[in-house]
């Protein structure tokens, strides 16, 4: 039997990993710069992180939702903690993609409406509503196309305000990412946060944000979207909450009530995916990493603007876009192939933690290629 062959995949094994470091079949050691698509927030086999799900798995490694699990409300406190959303609720799940479908049901359950504001760029995930909210109509299959979505133009006040103004009455939600990942780096204006909360707020919509890529203290703050000062409803989480993991959940303000059937999963919040999450809180915690990741990121922000050969330089801590100037474009490859670095792409950097040395090879290379 073969795989079905959806990913293009570079032609690396990897066969261990430990910190910021892996190393593939053959021994080659390479910096990891990409995180496993942001998923990687305190390091590779981070020993802590092993231990409490060693730990867990001794115990128990899963039961479903139909009985008490303190492991889950051990979760919520600490999330409310680190994330300052001290009276907000919490479901768990399994993914993005989970996390993201759930907010908008739950959106559309709490306001009885059945329109969604989405923005150009954004992606969402691959479930069915959360697919239908991303713009991108590669991925969208035919059975997923709705009419309830309503795509506008990212920090655009005065195209958000007519839409709430012409169908306010019809809109359950708006959803956006703090920053934009996959679109390449965009970060939404603090004005225009703002002014999704005014919108949300005059007309009863919900505002949910979309934190999986953005969220876990990437950003310099636990939620990209708290730079604004407001308050989201829903904010949707996963990537780095189980630093490999699987696990989401979202964050739910306490105006919107809970009720038996819902939402509901099987695995979500299972004992092992909850002990792995809280690991990774314990270490950032810890660790201090959400302003190692501010100031990190503000360096090497700062250090890629005065590289030659770098055109735009977009982002916050250490979730940071970069354009190569013309003849630049497969600087990539030559980090992959000849410096042993591995990025996403082009423009994405997925970890919480930095080699500075980055900056020097950077240079190097696009020298080289002159």
């Amino acid at each position: 039997m073969s795989l079905f062959n959806v990913y293009p995949v570079n032609p690396i094994t990897i066969t261990k990993a430990a910190g910021s470091r892996v190393w593939d079949d053959k021994g080659q050691e390479y910096l990891d710069m990409y995180g496993g698509h942001a998923v990687i927030s305190i390091g590779h086999t981070q020993p802590h992180w092993v231990k409490r799900i060693e730990d867990q798995l001794h115990a128990i490694a899963f039961y479903s939702n139909s009985v008490v699990m303190p492991i889950q409300e051990e979760l919520a406190t600490a999330l409310n903690e680190i994330s300052g959303k001290k009276d907000f609720q919490l479901f768990l799940c399994n993914s993005g993609a989970e996390a993201n479908e759930n907010a908008l049901k739950l959106a559309s359950f709490h306001t009885g409406r059945k329109k969604i504001i989405a923005f150009k760029k954004s992606f969402h995930g691959r479930t069915s509503l959360a697919v239908a909210a991303t713009d991108n109509p590669n991925i969208v299959a035919p059975v997923n196309e709705t009419d309830h979505i309503i795509f506008l133009p990212f920090n655009d006040i005065p195209a958000l305000q007519a839409c709430f103004a012409e169908q306010g009455s019809t809109i359950a939600a708006v959803i956006i990412e703090g920053i934009q990942g996959v679109a390449g780096i965009y970060e939404a204006s603090e004005a225009f946060l703002k002014a999704i909360r005014k919108c949300c707020d005059d007309y009863c919509a919900v505002y949910i944000a979309d934190s999986v890529q953005c969220g876990y203290g990437r950003s310099g703050k636990f939620f990209a979207h708290d730079f604004a000062g407001v308050n989201a409803d829903i904010y949707a989480m996963a990537k780095g909450m189980g630093n490999g993991f699987p696990i989401g959940g979202i964050l739910i303000a306490p105006h919107i009530q809970a009720k038996f059937g819902m939402l509901g999963t099987t695995f979500g919040g299972n004992p092992l995916a909850c002990a792995a999450a809280l690991a990774v809180i314990e270490v950032m915690q810890k660790d201090h990493l959400i302003k190692a990741a501010e100031e990190k990121g503000k360096y090497l922000i700062n250090a890629l603007k005065n590289t030659k050969g770098v055109k735009v330089v977009r982002g916050r801590g250490l979730m940071i876009g970069f354009e190569m100037e013309s003849g630049l474009e497969d600087v990539r490859k030559v980090l992959l192939n000849d410096f042993k670095i591995y990025f996403a792409s082009l423009h994405q950097l997925g970890s919480i933690f930095l080699i500075f040395s980055i900056i020097y090879l950077f240079y190097q290379v696009s020298v080289l290629q002159k």
